[in-house]
């Protein structure tokens, strides 16, 4: 009858389904308060099998029974379900516990009903995952069977998207924990772990690498081993276990993971003819979903092994030197950090050796020799001098020995060079030069030791070969002047506080201004002036002079085409030129540029170059100076008489003027020698044909002596001190006005 609460089975014969391999058991859990619905679903069911497996059932009579039951029973695949037990939707009531409280989201949920008329909402159905939902009038053996076949299928395929979906997740874990190690041996033993885990057991095996160039592999090289393997490659060699390398073998011949019926090899192919394969011992084959889930673990793993090794060698290449295989100075540097930071800063001692005369023996005996003897330098300070030193290259002949001062002294590192070196047969005496710093003396940073060292073995080198020299703070003062100095005019440059000034040159016969000399001047923020005679220097040190230069240049010979705008057409302008922007091989392009971009008459620039420039390699100069006499320019040599002048080169250069130095000026009329240079050289510039200059006129005495000498032009103190370019507008507009009274 329709209002029967009973299971009604018809004399069907259900399609058995095929035997499978596997022989567990698909749990099916039934909930019913009627004990006739548990025997007669077990009698309908229990002989038989679905999807390869037999049934297992388990059994609740209510409600609160199967609550207490889920808690601790694990793997049910489905749940027949009864809506209706103690109170009518005490069934609904158990699947709103079952998915939201226990979340179990993956068991199939059938409910089944002994009331016809009685059904859940459609909504209940769609938010509680409701598999299926049958009158129990209408549930035959066949209609039961295919029923419970459809949700295990069904619990089947979200268990393999949801084993999946874990697997994926901890092979994403893995990646992440994988990418915090650092170091090739530390990524492999990491992966093992991972590996391990990933099959749900402990880590027991090892990983390889092997180079396999031209398909010739060489013998494996064991980066990690764990378990019972822990000893391979260490104190065990890899050819004690022969079964391991025939597996691993297997696994690079085929170029895919292998189980040899108690280990898996796993394959990971690697770049650059490297490939990476991993041992692991396991007493069970890997599952379909493992197989899978390890192809993408190894592809994966495989990149991360390909990346962690070439961060490997970059960091060799970064911090160690190629040849000898010691620290660089870049790794040196973080020693010393590291070191000046802790308790042994204070009796560590910081030495440089600098081979004397390695390059000669370099080059006589050619760089392979010299290479090799290199390395023999580099093994007998690192076994020579005690174990706890850190022996570094710094650089070319150069070695940094670092380490308590015990070790670290003069005689025990020169005492080193005594013996020969044996090289290729031949016996190789050296004789090293050393420049030595005590940490505890030292204030800043790792960086900065090694350049006080640097500093010592400099002044080592000037003084003797075969020496040595400690730092001292005062050694450091005129080099870290000389660096704070180079900064500050960078930024000054930057900043526009350069500028132009201009001393006027004259007439001794008129005293009327015939040009001026372009001078750098800096002055700095608080208005206080910095002596060309410091800054200079540090500008041609630095190479800011190039830069410098140009804009003197141009701003000089934009001055000088306003000036003759204003109608002194009669005047030259002109501007100092360094040795080191005279010897750039852009300057003459640069001459050329600065003329045609400001418009300024060539024959109205003087270019000014000192005596002891002129006669420093003067071929070349003489060479350079006719391509600069081409563009129309005219020359001068400045401060003459300072230097050690050839009158036979001087007559073969194409100079124009001769500028008596300030200090034979003075001697006029304060040495008893008088003016026997200054007449010297206003008679050589006569003989030679060039007109002649003395700078540094103070008095009118002076300038009286100078005349009558037959110097016909100076400037000085006398006339105008340097102005700028707007003063100097005025200066010449008043003696315009002057002598047109």
């Amino acid at each position: 009858m329709p209002d029967q609460d009973d299971l009604v089975f018809l004399d069907e014969s259900p399609v058995p389904a095929p035997a499978g391999t596997p022989r567990h058991v698909w749990r099916v859990m039934i909930i019913d308060d009627d004990e006739d619905v548990h025997s007669t679903t077990t009698f309908a069911l229990g002989s038989l099998e679905m999807q390869g497996r037999p049934l297992e059932f388990v059994h609740a009579y209510s409600a609160a029974q199967a609550r207490e039951m889920l808690q601790y029973e694990h793997d049910i695949a489905v749940i027949l379900l009864d809506v209706v037990m103690e109170q009518d939707d005490a069934g609904l009531h158990l699947v709103r516990h079952i998915r939201e409280i226990l979340k179990l989201s993956d068991v199939r949920i059938i409910l089944r009903t002994g009331q016809p008329g009685y059904a859940p909402e459609i909504d209940a159905i769609r938010d509680f995952d409701i598999n299926d939902y049958k009158t129990k009038s209408e549930l035959t053996r066949i209609k039961l069977y295919t029923t419970v076949t459809a949700a295990i299928r069904s619990y089947e395929q979200i268990r393999k998207i949801s084993d999946s979906r874990r697997g994926l997740n901890q092979i994403v874990h893995a990646g992440t924990e994988l990418m915090a190690l650092h170091g090739v041996r530390n990524f492999a033993a990491g992966v093992l772990s991972q590996a391990a885990s990933l099959l749900g057991q402990q880590a027991n095996g090892v990983l390889c690498v092997q180079d396999c160039p031209d398909d010739d592999c060489s013998a494996l090289e064991v980066l990690a081993a764990m378990g019972s393997l822990h000893n391979l490659g260490s104190r065990d060699p890899l050819s004690s276990a022969a079964h391991v390398v025939q597996g691993m073998a297997q696994a690079v011949a085929q170029r895919r993971n292998v189980y040899t019926g108690d280990a898996l090899a796993l394959y990971f192919a690697g770049k650059s003819s490297r490939v990476f394969v991993a041992w692991l011992l396991m007493p069970r084959p890997p599952t379909e979903l493992e197989d899978r889930l390890l192809e993408v673990f190894c592809a994966n793993v495989a990149v991360g092994l390909d990346n962690v090794e070439l961060l490997s060698h970059l960091h060799k290449a970064a911090f160690y030197d190629s040849l000898s295989k010691l620290p660089n100075r870049t790794r040196l540097i973080e020693i010393l950090d590291a070191t000046l930071s802790g308790p042994a800063r204070d009796d560590a001692t910081l030495s440089l050796v600098d081979l004397d005369h390695f390059a000669e023996t370099n080059d006589a005996l050619g760089h392979e020799f010299g290479d090799t003897l290199l390395v023999a330098v580099a093994n007998r300070l690192q076994t020579s001098l005690g174990q706890q030193l850190t022996v570094a290259r710094i650089g070319g002949d150069i070695f940094g020995v670092l380490g308590d001062a015990s070790q670290v002294h003069p005689e025990a590192i020169l005492e080193l060079f005594q013996r020969p070196f044996s090289i290729e047969g031949q016996d190789v005496r050296l004789s090293a030069t050393l420049g030595l710093v005590r940490l505890c003396e030292h204030d800043g940073n790792g960086s900065d030791a090694l350049k006080d060292a640097d500093i010592a073995l400099k002044r080592a080198k000037s003084q003797q070969r075969a020496g040595h020299f400690y730092f001292t703070r005062s050694m450091g003062v005129e080099i870290r002047e000389r660096v704070r100095m180079m900064h500050a005019l960078r930024k000054a440059y930057a900043q526009n506080e350069l500028f132009v000034m201009y001393q006027p040159q004259m007439d001794l016969l008129t005293r009327r201004p015939i040009g001026a000399e372009a001078l750098l001047r800096w002055r700095t923020p608080d208005g206080k002036f910095v002596s060309p005679d410091r800054f200079i220097p540090i500008a041609e040190y630095s190479g800011l002079i190039i830069e410098i230069g140009e804009t003197v240049m141009r701003t000089a010979l934009r001055e000088l085409v306003a000036l003759r705008a204003a109608g002194h057409q009669d005047f030259t302008m002109s501007v100092n030129v360094s040795q080191v922007q005279f010897r750039h091989p852009q300057f003459l392009d640069m001459l050329r540029r600065a003329l045609a971009d400001t418009g300024a008459p060539p024959e109205y620039v003087e270019l000014e170059i000192t005596e002891s420039m002129a006669m420093e390699e003067p071929n070349l100069l003489i060479e350079m100076l006719a391509q600069i006499k081409q563009t129309g320019v005219t020359i001068a040599i400045d401060d003459f008489g300072t230097g050690f002048s050839s009158l036979s080169y001087l007559q073969r250069l194409q100079i124009d003027r001769l500028k008596i130095d300030r200090a034979f000026v003075t001697e006029i009329t304060g040495s008893a020698r008088g003016s026997s240079i200054a007449e010297m050289v206003i008679q050589l510039g006569q003989n030679l044909g060039l007109t002649v200059i003395a700078e540094g006129v103070e008095d009118e005495r002076q300038a009286q002596i100078l005349y009558a000498l037959g110097c016909p032009l100076a400037q000085g103190f006398l006339f105008a001190r340097p102005m700028a370019a707007d003063t100097l507008d005025e200066w010449l507009a008043n003696d315009a006005l002057q002598g047109a009274a």
